[in-house]
């Protein structure tokens, strides 16, 4: 087993900053101290200045593997992903065909095993009729179940209230809803296009996909889940009044949880005039009172994750009128370097950003010896220089798709490692990709 020690490092770990040796041997975090640097190591990293993270656990990603390989891939974005300190992401089955059956599901996790440089998992999607199948799930060995309640097509958005009622009723482990009601967009749609045609400005987005129509969904959600019992994480909130929906408190006391998306935090509808369908996304980025209480709602811990719904389009389709553009676009290389940007606003402490991107994603999917910086848990670390300012630009973006909202911004902060289940797998600019990530496993 090939070993690493990391020492000097500033520890950010379960809410303090520590000075301190690391010492991780195979996968594993073997130990941790103030003074390791007589023990030998394959792989020595003398951290002086910087700090030691756990790996970020992104709960929500869209990596479009199988059929709409043109915009990404498992090996493309988990890539990408790594760069940016993420060690650990669950994406969605909204892929071509959906995932809606264990065999498509198990046929995921084969092509991530062979490509993806970061650990994974996969959720199971819900359809109108595949209930019976949804229940094979080993929530061992899966992360979810994931049910589109709006702002979908086809056998994906179920919106039937019987349907709904069945699954919240029936299954035994975490279902993650995108929420939005279906007849609120539809209806606001035809008045937009009826008004201004094809040529629909972006900033009109906000108006369509309507905080109406998101408060409507999500406490219909709530209520499913509080009649039944059920383990429910609302994803994406968008709101200030759906921000105000959830108790605050710490995470382990919940059964309904909830996540906010990095383009939420950072964007506004201000910024649709500059930017337009380069931040369309499904829910839409709305005003700065959204954007500012979905920040204190993290900070009261009403809100618990952060995440990205990293959902790459390429360029072309990105550029195509309003009713024909494509929601969704590229976060998970800069997610943790823009969450540092509020650090050096004084905004959040590191701490707190750790505990947002890192332990309260392992405590809320219950995922095995991740998330923390502990010893006997698995090495999934980051190290980040806090004053090594970059500018996003197109030369440095790895996702496929090859562009970002963030062009243009200069972040201050910058991941220099990142080390995968004990696989040192990028370091300061460069990969190694001789060893994969793993399978995420779960304590439920």
């Amino acid at each position: 087993m090939k070993s690493i020690l990391i020492v000097n490092a500033n520890i950010v770990n379960e809410g303090k900053v520590v000075e301190g040796d690391v010492l991780l041997s195979g996968p594993y975090i073997e130990r941790i101290g103030g003074d390791l640097q007589h023990h030998k190591a394959d792989t020595l990293i003398d951290a002086k200045g910087t700090y030691l993270l756990p790996g970020v656990i992104d709960d929500q990603v869209h990596f479009r593997e199988p059929g709409l390989t043109h915009k990404g891939t498992i090996y493309t974005e988990a890539k990408a992903a790594v760069a940016g300190g993420i060690t650990s992401y669950m994406e969605m089955p909204n892929t071509s065909p959906p995932v809606f059956t264990q065999t498509l599901l198990e046929e995921k996790y084969q092509v991530a095993a062979r490509n993806s440089l970061a650990n994974y998992s996969f959720y199971i999607g819900a359809s109108n009729d595949n209930l019976k199948e949804v229940m094979k799930t080993d929530p061992s060995n899966v992360c979810g179940l994931k049910i589109f309640m709006g702002s979908s097509t086809g056998n994906l958005l179920v919106d039937d209230p019987t349907v709904l009622e069945q699954f919240f009723a029936n299954v035994p482990f975490l279902i993650a809803t995108h929420c939005e009601d279906e007849p609120t967009i539809r209806k606001n749609s035809e008045a937009y296009r009826a008004k201004y045609g094809e040529e629909l400005p972006a900033r009109f987005h906000p108006f369509i996909l309507s905080a109406e129509g998101c408060y409507k969904s999500s406490s219909m959600a709530m209520e499913l889940a509080r009649r039944h019992g059920t383990r429910l994480h609302i994803l994406h909130i968008s709101t200030a009044k759906e921000a105000m929906m959830f108790e605050a408190g710490p995470i382990e006391n919940k059964k309904i949880t909830a996540e906010a998306c990095i383009h939420h935090l950072w964007f506004n509808d201000s910024d649709y005039d500059r930017l337009g369908m380069f931040i369309k996304w499904n829910p839409a980025i709305k005003t700065s009172h959204d954007q500012q209480s979905i920040l204190q709602a993290l900070v009261e811990d009403r809100i618990d994750v952060i995440a990205t719904d990293h959902a790459p389009h390429t360029l072309e389709e990105k550029r195509n009128p309003y009713f024909s553009a494509p929601s969704g676009g590229p976060l998970v290389q800069h997610s943790l370097a823009a969450m540092l940007e509020f650090y050096h606003q004084r905004k959040v402490s590191l701490d707190w950003i750790v505990t947002k991107m890192c332990h309260n994603p392992a405590k809320l999917f219950a995922v095995a010896k991740r998330g923390f910086i502990r010893e006997g848990y698995f090495a999934d670390l980051v190290l980040v220089d806090l004053n090594a300012p970059w500018i996003v630009e197109k030369g440095n973006i790895l996702a496929k798709c090859g562009w970002s909202p963030f062009e243009g911004t200069t972040f201050r902060s910058r991941i220099t490692h990142t080390i995968v289940s004990g696989h040192l797998a990028y370091a300061h600019g460069h990969f190694n990709e001789s060893q994969r990530g793993m399978r995420l496993a779960f304590t439920r």
